[in-house]
C-alpha cells in the first residue's frame, strides 16, 4: 500500500497526495539596494543585491546543501532584473548544473517612468495609485496597473506550467509577482489586494496537479538570520 493508498477520503485530509503536478518554487530575491534605499526598483533604480541581500543569498544556499530539498529540480528562471538575476546566480550553485533562464514576464510590477526616485519624490510626481478604487489606474506613465500585473503573472505560470508538466521548477522573482500566483492558489480577483509579508531569500511553492492548485509552502526562510 502505498501512501496515497493510505490516505482518508478527501474531506478529511489535511496533508493530501504527495505532489506530482508541477511545482512553481518560487524564491524572493535578496535584499536590493532599490529596498534598502527606497527608491523605485525598475531596470535602473535596482541597484541589484547588498551585502546582506548577498548573504539571505547564501543562508539560503547553505539550508539548501544540508536538506537536499531541491535536488530533484528540472528548469531553472528569474526576473530580468539585477535583483533576481544576482541572487539566482547564488542559488544556482545547488541547482545540479541548471542554467537560468531569464524571462521578463516574471518582473516586478512596472513603475514606469518613476524607475529609481525615491519612493517621496515618486510619489510626488505621479501619486501613489488607489487600487481599492481603480485597480486598472496604472503606477506612472509606462507603467503597469494592478489588472494588468496581475494577468501578465498569470499568463507566465500557465505558461511554465504547460512547459513543465510534473517538474519542479525553480524561479527567483519578487514578492509582487509572489502575491499574485498566492491570489491563483487562492482563487480570487485579480483586482484583490493580499499584503503579504514576504521575506527576502523566503521560499513559496505551489503545486498545480489535474486542474487544482495546492499550497506546499510559503515564506519558508533560512533557519537563521543573515545578519
Amino acid at each position: 500500500m502505498n501512501e496515497d493508498q493510505r490516505l482518508p477520503p478527501a474531506g478529511f485530509r489535511q496533508r493530501g497526495p504527495e505532489p506530482t503536478g508541477t511545482r512553481l518554487l518560487m524564491i524572493r530575491h535578496g535584499e536590493s539596494y532599490a529596498n534598502a534605499d527606497g527608491v523605485a526598483g525598475g531596470p535602473l533604480g535596482d541597484g541589484g543585491l547588498t551585502p546582506l541581500g548577498k548573504r539571505q543569498a547564501l543562508a539560503l544556499v547553505e539550508r539548501l546543501k544540508v536538506s537536499g530539498e531541491l535536488a530533484k529540480a528540472t528548469a531553472f528562471y528569474t526576473s530580468a532584473l539585477p535583483r533576481a538575476i544576482e541572487t539566482g546566480a547564488i542559488v544556482a550553485e545547488v541547482l545540479r548544473g541548471l542554467v537560468a533562464v531569464q524571462d521578463g514576464d516574471l518582473n516586478e510590477i512596472n513603475v514606469g517612468d518613476g524607475d529609481g526616485l525615491p519612493w517621496a519624490q515618486y510619489v510626488e510626481k505621479y501619486g501613489a495609485p488607489d487600487w481599492d478604487r481603480d485597480p486598472n489606474q496604472v503606477t506612472a506613465p509606462g507603467g503597469e496597473s494592478l489588472i494588468s500585473f496581475h494577468e501578465r503573472c498569470r499568463e507566465a505560470i500557465g505558461k511554465l506550467v504547460a512547459l513543465h508538466p510534473h517538474e519542479l521548477v525553480v524561479l527567483v522573482v519578487h514578492g509582487g509577482f509572489i502575491e499574485q500566483a498566492m491570489k491563483i492558489y487562492q482563487g480570487v480577483g485579480p483586482e484583490v489586494r493580499l499584503r503579504p509579508r514576504i521575506e527576502n531569500c523566503s521560499m513559496t511553492e505551489i503545486e498545480f496537479r489535474d486542474g487544482w492548485i495546492r499550497l506546499l509552502r510559503y515564506n519558508d526562510r533560512a533557519p537563521l538570520p543573515a545578519e
